[in-house]
């Protein structure tokens, strides 16, 4: 059960392997673009290019869904960035169902792993492999792996390494549940403690706050990059404009700037904020494309009363 390219590359690893596929789940067709087109999943489109029986069920508790699981007797289900399943769906394999979340669990549960463990500036991520149980990734855990986060990385780039040691992670779980089945030994998560968090990512905790520190705002940056991405107001000329961020760099230095002013020498731009700037490299301002900034220096002019916000 899965949808986007990170379940993709999960569900080739597990035919790479040889495992017995009788049945994909994945999101229904939804309409997208300019002209509102049916659009299928990546999973979907994975499995019809190898032949593997498609469900889109569009309410996981129907009668029909219970049929076509019914048909499929599936011994074990296997989750990878899917939606929240009803009890009587999880319960129903022999061996239960395990689900892949992309951070070192306990901590990261929730919508936005990947994401905010760069935007918080972790220096390590991973996946885990968990059963699943009535609440949302608090299951008992059976296997992690572990990688390195650069400094620099954007989400994007660690989301590619976390695929990787995901297809391991659950060909690795996968064989472990082939040979221990309900013997499996696992790991019961502590569902008092309080842990980090990865909310639903949305216009108010995406948006930059320039009365942070530089190094606060690029996290956040490299950790919307390139999806959703980080976004404020440029005030100018008595309008406010939309303004995304694909890429910067920062300095940490003191100044006597307003956070969010702007100065711009040697053909760079840099935005004022706690104890230094932020140098965008790539962003898109409402109206425009996405361009380098050097680019959208040699053809804008900012206003005297500029201000990010």
């Amino acid at each position: 059960m899965g949808t986007p390219d990170f379940a993709v590359a999960i569900l080739q690893e597990v035919l790479n392997h040889k495992f017995d596929v009788v049945g994909v789940v994945t999101a229904p067709d939804k309409p997208a673009g300019r002209g509102r087109k049916l659009k299928s999943s990546a999973v979907k489109d994975f499995a019809l290019q190898n032949n593997l029986k498609i469900y889109q069920p569009t309410n996981l508790k129907s009668e029909t869904f219970e049929a076509e699981l019914k048909e499929m007797n599936p011994n074990l289900i296997v989750v990878v960035a899917f939606r929240m399943l009803p009890k009587k769906v999880w319960n129903f394999p022999q061996y239960g169902t395990f689900n892949l979340h992309a951070s070192l669990l306990p901590d990261y549960r929730g919508a936005a792993p990947i994401h905010w463990a760069v935007i918080n500036n972790e220096n390590k991520t991973g996946v885990t492999t968990f059963f699943l149980d009535d609440e949302i990734d608090t299951g008992e855990i059976i296997l992690s792996k572990s990688t390195q986060i650069d400094k620099k990385e954007t989400t994007g780039e660690v989301y590619n390494k976390l695929m990787k040691i995901g297809g391991e992670a659950v060909i690795e779980t996968l064989k472990l549940i082939q040979l221990k089945g309900k013997e499996l030994p696992t790991t019961i998560q502590n569902k008092n403690k309080v842990y980090k968090e990865a909310p639903k990512l949305i216009k108010e905790n995406t948006k930059i706050n320039w009365n942070y520190t530089a190094e606060k705002v690029f996290n956040l940056i490299r950790g919307l990059s390139p999806f959703p991405l980080a976004w404020c107001y440029l005030k100018e000329n008595k309008k406010d404009l939309i303004c995304k961020f694909y890429s910067a760099k920062f300095s940490s230095e003191n100044h006597g700037l307003v956070p969010g002013s702007i100065k711009i020498e040697k053909k760079q731009l840099y935005i004022a904020c706690k104890n230094g700037f932020i140098i965008p490299l790539e962003l898109k301002l409402e109206g425009r494309k996405k361009m380098k900034t050097i680019d959208l220096l040699n053809g804008y002019n900012f206003a005297e009363d500029a201000l990010f916000t």
